[in-house]
């Protein structure tokens, strides 16, 4: 989340990042971290729990607390280590000391695990398509994280993907989007005064946040018959602009999407997101049309120093270290979800319940 300058890039550094580059198209050495539990599409998920932001050199007894719950899955929303280098051998690095962890061992052992990618675990701070290790970045996340040798991740640019799962009539629809390999330049705030924080909204419709053949994969992920559905996002979806990294600075992006959910009448849409260092959920109200909750889990071990406004807010923020947990009663005729931010040490500190019908 937090704002790094523009690096000057000298003649020696770009013939350095060129000498990387093809070293990272050597895959030997890739981070191998153990089986990963299968995901069982046959059975609907009654807790699916989720956080980001995880240093890899920090203890992480949360993860403990996350165990807890007894969730079905976890999610990893993104900064799931803190790489922020153009060297592979150092990412590969990093990811492993992840591995090594005794608390990450437990939770892999026990609970299948998805994710998804931000900034830092994706390149560097704030970064988007143009940084030049995207596709050996991919390479060893993917490998990490134990996604099949003939996925379609695998085979197409971005690590975007979706898992449907159904039992008894009904459907779970989880969305993980990727925010980092196709996203345009941010506008810089101290280009457009008055500026607040780090960036300003980009008003350029040409910019994009998902990218062309995101979008179009998206609009047939929406069109599938589902009872819930739940879109991990790295960055925050519902909250109020603060002028930190989020779909807000991208405005247009965002009434696209949520055109898109009018268009497709996709039903039980429900935002999963991290990145800020603190936990909150928010509501994002439309004319007519249900609301578009965004419950936001930042950081498994990062914190921030102050908790910008958000009129979206429902109840109040965690700034200790949390994660997150949707809970879903599937006996029910109208199934109750209760959206769960936890703290580090697995106190509930906010909650919002509400049927599947509310979200229709």
């Amino acid at each position: 989340m937090t704002a790094c300058a523009p690096e000057a890039r000298s003649e020696a550094s770009r013939a350095a990042d060129a000498d990387s580059l093809r070293a990272a198209t050597d895959t030997s050495g890739l981070p191998q971290a153990g089986p990963v539990l299968p995901v069982d599409l046959a059975r609907l998920p009654s807790i699916i729990a989720f956080g980001s932001c995880s240093e890899e050199d920090k203890p992480q007894p949360i993860l403990d607390r996350v165990l807890a719950e007894r969730p079905d899955l976890f999610v990893y929303l993104g900064d799931n280590i803190y790489g922020d280098t153009r060297s592979m051998d150092t990412l590969r690095a990093k990811y492993m000391r992840l591995a090594a962890k005794p608390e990450y061992q437990r939770l892999r052992g026990a609970v299948p695990l998805l994710a998804t990618w931000d900034d830092h675990d994706f390149g560097w701070n704030d970064t988007g398509r143009h940084f030049a290790f995207k596709e050996a970045s991919k390479r060893i996340f993917l490998d990490f994280w134990g996604e099949p040798a003939g996925s379609e991740r695998r085979q197409r640019p971005g690590i975007y993907t979706s898992y449907l799962f159904e039992e008894n009539g009904r459907r779970l629809q989880l969305i993980l989007l990727d925010t980092r390999t196709f996203r345009d330049n941010l506008v810089r705030s101290d280009d457009v005064p008055p500026h607040k924080n780090d960036y300003q909204p980009n008003p350029s419709p040409d910019s994009t946040l998902l990218g062309a053949a995101q979008w179009a994969w998206l609009d047939g992920q929406l069109g599938i018959p589902a009872d819930l559905r739940i879109i991990a996002s790295s960055i925050q979806f519902s909250h109020e602009y603060n002028g930190w990294e989020s779909w807000t600075n991208v405005p247009h992006e965002r009434a696209r999407m949520l055109e898109l959910i009018r268009e497709t009448q996709a039903n039980g849409v429900v935002f999963v997101s991290g990145d800020v260092h603190w936990g909150e959920i928010s509501k994002l109200e439309r004319d007519g049309r249900y609301p578009i909750y965004d419950v936001t889990s930042s950081g498994l071990t990062e914190t921030w120093p102050t908790i910008e406004p958000n009129t979206n807010r429902v109840g109040d923020y965690v700034r200790e270290n949390n994660f997150g947990t949707i809970r879903i009663d599937w006996t029910r005729p109208d199934p109750e979800i209760r959206l769960r931010l936890h703290d580090v040490n697995g106190v509930l500190r906010n909650e919002v319940a509400l049927t599947l019908s509310a979200l229709r």
